[in-house]
């Protein structure tokens, strides 16, 4: 059990002093075999998030999320508004995707897969290892005076982040609008759109805020994940965790001192060397146990497993480990929660993908005209005039269009030379149509009507109005 002291560093984040003001974090740049997985991993993810916006499957970009035209391409698949059940679903499997990946293995998404992760540890802090040195030289060059070296390495930094912010805005901006307008814009000039270059120049000042100087406060302060992580959490997930019962033994841990019997003198495998702590990009002692400002990046095993193999001591002592495996040796199972969580997981996505391969290509909306109820003409025939749209959810025309009337004897007539048209590709058409009908085949004052959508001879949707008339009395 900890004592209230050994519990202190919980009153507060790492990366604030004594007085509240910000601990400037200086991580040493990590090496080892997990580093060399994160990388890779980094770069491709780096690639895919690039190149997205301007691949495209059957004519759709790959990912496009245009919330002002509210349209939404997804792995190729488009999406209109009237796709919302669609969304609201997607939106609950991640949600259920993230719990159970939470509890079975902590937060290793922020440190594998969060683009602020990749994007600050792999792009921005390679660049400043490679401009300002390594954790030793930024400390000295933080504390000497602007100097002509200091000035040149501050401003070609700053420099870079800048271009590097830039260029995320425009792939940002690609996601917003589309890659190929992205393309556009930049073959016309800044001049020709100049309200989109404000935006892009607000845009890349907030990427150069984070990147530059709110950095791991995003993860700590800013991310709301770092909170679900403490409730999704328990002594059965896979975190990365220090194993105390070894490196602090009976009386704790200790200095290394070649040719010492550490077990004799009751001290455990951990030397105490805070290198651990030296190379954590958010400024924390995993030593303390599971912290909200662990983002699972694996830099203190690389580093501890290098200071291990360098005492000739196993390696592990800080390794992806869950509380229960390091207090009663227990492997790993898949707990009822987990099951509960994976079982619900498989129904939200059987359910999604039963409503995306069974949704059609044309989605029609016909809706009474506003303010409008109904007219009685000649011969007892009462008429109601509707609005219709029809969105076309494919990169093709859609000709010869028409509507049936079906269930009602009655009359279906468009406000157009003709009663046929075409709705263009990834467009929209929009029109007026009346229906009129004899009373004496209605039902009463409200009416259920199906309407019917056909492409030439093919029935390509369905949709119900009301139909309005005025009230029998028998």
């Amino acid at each position: 059990m900890e004592t209230p002291e050994q519990e202190a560093f919980r009153d507060s984040i790492g990366t604030l002093t004594e007085d509240g003001k910000r601990a400037w974090v200086f991580p040493k740049q990590p090496k080892g075999r997990f580093y060399d997985k994160r990388k890779l991993v980094s770069y491709i993810l780096l690639i895919m998030l690039i190149a997205s916006p301007f691949i495209k499957i059957n004519g759709n970009q790959f990912l496009m999320f245009n919330v002002l035209e509210r349209r939404f391409n997804i792995f190729g698949f488009p999406f209109w508004p009237q796709d919302f059940k669609l969304f609201v679903v997607s939106l609950l499997i991640g949600v259920v995707f993230i719990a159970l990946f939470t509890v079975a293995f902590g937060r290793i998404f922020c440190g594998w897969i969060c683009p602020q992760t990749i994007f600050m540890e792999m792009v921005f802090r390679r660049i400043e290892y490679w401009i300002d040195g390594d954790r030793g030289k930024q400390m000295r060059l933080e504390r000497q005076p602007w100097n002509a070296e200091k000035i040149r390495k501050r401003v070609l930094k700053w420099f870079l982040f800048l271009v590097i912010s830039f260029f995320i805005s425009n792939v940002f901006l690609a996601y917003l609008i589309g890659g190929d307008e992205v393309l556009s814009y930049i073959k016309e000039g800044p001049t020709a759109h100049f309200s989109t270059l404000i935006s892009l120049l607000i845009f890349t000042a907030v990427f150069y805020f984070v990147f530059t100087w709110f950095r791991e406060q995003v993860c700590i302060i800013a991310c709301p994940y770092g909170r679900l992580q403490g409730v999704l959490l328990d002594d059965k997930s896979i975190i990365v965790a220090y194993d105390h019962k070894r490196g602090e033994g009976e009386n704790g841990r200790k200095k290394y001192r070649k040719n010492e019997d550490r077990e004799a003198l009751g001290h455990g495998d951990c030397i105490d060397c805070r290198q651990c702590v030296h190379v954590c990009p958010t400024g924390i002692d995993i030593r303390n146990g599971t912290q909200l400002e662990c983002v699972n990046c694996t830099a203190c095993i690389d580093e501890c497993d290098s200071i291990m193999d360098s005492i000739g001591y196993p390696r592990g002592l800080i390794r992806y480990a869950s509380e229960e495996e390091i207090e009663k040796k227990e492997s790993f199972k898949f707990t009822a929660r987990l099951k509960a969580y994976t079982a619900v997981l498989i129904v939200l996505i059987l359910v999604w993908g039963g409503m995306l391969f069974s949704r059609n290509d044309l989605e029609a909306t016909v809706l009474r005209l506003p303010g409008q109820l109904y007219e009685h003409k000649d011969n007892n025939v009462i008429s109601n005039v509707f609005t219709y749209k029809l969105i076309n959810k494919t990169n093709d025309d859609i000709e010869a269009v028409s509507f049936k009337l079906v269930d009602y004897p009655g009359e279906l007539k468009l406000v157009s030379t003709t009663d046929q048209f075409v709705v263009p590709g990834q467009g929209l058409a929009e029109g007026t149509l009346f229906i009129e009908i004899k009373q004496s085949d209605l039902k009463g004052d409200k009416n259920e009507l199906t309407l019917e959508v056909y492409s030439h001879d093919r029935l390509i949707e369905t949709t119900t109005v009301s139909f309005l008339a005025p009230r029998s009395y028998k």
